[in-house]
C-alpha cells in the first residue's frame, strides 16, 4: 500500500491516509512510506533493521514477514522489507543483527504504591529493574500497600486519583505505569465512579483487597465501573494479605470482572475443577502470575491450549508482594508456559503483550502499522542451545535483551538483568 502525502513533513499528524471501503489505512505487514517526486521519503526518527524475527504480539498471527520496523515519533509507521532502511535520511538506525524483535512486555499485576519504591519489600527502582526485563507497561492492580492507605471511600477515591495522575506525569524510566487501581471500599455510590472517570481514573484493583469482598456488595459497584469504562480486576484465590479474602470461582461469576487475577494464586490458588468452572462458563481473561502455583499456571495453559482460548491468557508478576520483586518475572512466565506447558514460544509472546494490551484497550502491545512503538529486541542467551530468542523460550533458557524501546526512544542498550545475548543489536 502506497501513501501519497504533498510534503515529507515529519508531523505524523499532518499524514494523510488513502482509506477505501472503510478499511484501516495499513496492515502490519504492508510497507508504509510517503512518496515526493519519484523518491521515497519516509517519516521516521528511528528505524530498525536486519531482524531475524518479528514476533507480532498477535495471537491471531504471531509471526509476521518483515526484517525492517520504521517509526515515527512514538508511532510504528512501517514493516517490510531492507528497502525501508534506505534513504533513511537523518533518522537513528539499529542493525538487529539477525535477532529477535517483540512487542514490549506487559506487567499485567503490579501492586505500585508513589514512584518507583515498593514499599512492601522496602525496593527503591523495581520499576526501572522490569525495564531492564523488557517491561515497556504495567498495570495497577491497587496501590494496597501504600502505607497507611485510606478505607473511607473519599479515601480510597484520592489515592486512586493521586496514583493515577502521578504516573501518568512521571513514567519512572519511561515505563508506562497505568496507576491508580481504586480498590473497592464500603460506601461507594455510583457518583464515585463518575466523578473518578473525570479525573482519568479507569481500573478498578483487584476486588477483595477492601472491605468489599463478596459478590452481592461487589456486583453493583463492578456494574457502575463498566457504565464509566472501567477495567475491573478480581482477586481469586486464597488470603494474600491481612485484610484480604479467600474469593472462590463462584465468586468471581456472581461479580462479573474483565480479569480473573493470578487465577493461578496469588500466592494460593483455587483448584483445578473451579478453573475449570471459570474456563468453561465464562469468558473472562485469565491472568497467570509469577508469584503464584506453579502446577496451576501448568494447568491453566494446557486447558486454554486444548480449548483453543490462549487469546484470554495474559501474564503479570504479583509483585511487590510477599514472595518478593522478580524484575525478568514477565520473561520467566513466558519461558514457563512454553517449555514446560508445551507453548509455542511466539504464543507465550503474546500473552505477554498483545493479550493483555487487547484486554485493556490500549494502542501497544502488538507490532503493526499505527501501533506504539515500544519494542525488544532479544536473542537467546550465551551457553543456550537454543540458535535464537523464540529457541531460548522454549528450551526455558531466559533471552538476552539487547535493546529496549519504548514511544519511538531507546531506553536500554543492555539489559543488566538479563544474561547477554549470543548477538547484541547496535545503533550504526
Amino acid at each position: 500500500m502506497v501513501v501519497w502525502h504533498e510534503s515529507c513533513n515529519n508531523n505524523l499528524s499532518n499524514m494523510i491516509f488513502s482509506v477505501m471501503a472503510g478499511r484501516p489505512p495499513a496492515r502490519a505487514e504492508e510497507p508504509l512510506y510517503h512518496i515526493k517526486g519519484k523518491e521515497k521519503c519516509f517519516m521516521a526518527k528511528l528505524i530498525v533493521t536486519n531482524i531475524g524475527t518479528i514476533a507480532s504480539g498477535d495471537i491471531a498471527n504471531p509471526i509476521i514477514k518483515g526484517d525492517t520496523i520504521v517509526i515515527e515519533d512514538n508511532l510504528i509507521t512501517a514493516i517490510g522489507g531492507k528497502e525501508l532502511a534506505e534513504n533513511a535520511g537523518d533518522a537513528k538506525v539499529i542493525d538487529a543483527c539477525g535477532t529477535t524483535v517483540t512487542p514490549g512486555l506487559f506487567d499485567s499485576h503490579v501492586h505500585t504504591t508513589i514512584g518507583d519504591y515498593g514499599t512492601r519489600q522496602k525496593t527503591d527502582g523495581f520499576i526501572d529493574s522490569a525495564l531492564h526485563g523488557g517491561v515497556t507497561s504495567m498495570i495497577s492492580a491497587g496501590e494496597c500497600h501504600v502505607p497507611g492507605r485510606p478505607k473511607d471511600p473519599a479515601g480510597t477515591k484520592a489515592l486512586a486519583i493521586l496514583a493515577h495522575k502521578s504516573f501518568a506525569n512521571l513514567k519512572p524510566s519511561g515505563v508506562k505505569v497505568h496507576g491508580g487501581g481504586l480498590i473497592l471500599e464500603k460506601g461507594l455510590v455510583e457518583k464515585d465512579f463518575e466523578e473518578l472517570k473525570e479525573q482519568g481514573v479507569w481500573i478498578v484493583g483487584e476486588v477483595g483487597l477492601g472491605s468489599v469482598k463478596k459478590p452481592e456488595d461487589a456486583a453493583p459497584m463492578v456494574a457502575w465501573a463498566h457504565k464509566y469504562g472501567f477495567k475491573v480486576q478480581m482477586h481469586t484465590g486464597g488470603t494474600s494479605i491481612p485484610g484480604s479474602s479467600t474469593v472462590t470461582a463462584a465468586d468471581v461469576k456472581a461479580t462479573n470482572p474483565d480479569v480473573v487475577s493470578h487465577i493461578n494464586g496469588g500466592p494460593t490458588a483455587i483448584a483445578p475443577h473451579e478453573v475449570d468452572l471459570l474456563m468453561d462458563t465464562t469468558n473472562l481473561t485469565l491472568e497467570i502470575v509469577q508469584c503464584g502455583n506453579p502446577k496451576i499456571a501448568d494447568y491453566v495453559a494446557r486447558r486454554a491450549k486444548e480449548k483453543g482460548v490462549l487469546n484470554r491468557v495474559i501474564f503479570g508478576n504479583d509483585a511487590p508482594s510477599g514472595t518478593g520483586i522478580i524484575p525478568l518475572g514477565i520473561l520467566r512466565n513466558m519461558c514457563q508456559i512454553s517449555s514446560v506447558s508445551d507453548i509455542a514460544p511466539e504464543v507465550t509472546v503474546c500473552m505477554a503483550t498483545g493479550n493483555t494490551a487487547r484486554t485493556y484497550g490500549l494502542n501497544t502491545g502488538v507490532i503493526a502499522v499505527g501501533r506504539e512503538a515500544d519494542l525488544v529486541i532479544m536473542d537467546a542467551p550465551m551457553g543456550s542451545i537454543a540458535a535464537d530468542a523464540l529457541g531460548a523460550i522454549s528450551c526455558g533458557d531466559i533471552p538476552g535483551i539487547s535493546h529496549v524501546i519504548i514511544d519511538g526512544a531507546i531506553k536500554v542498550t543492555k539489559s543488566r538483568n538479563t544474561p547477554p545475548p549470543k548477538r547484541a543489536a547496535k545503533v550504526l
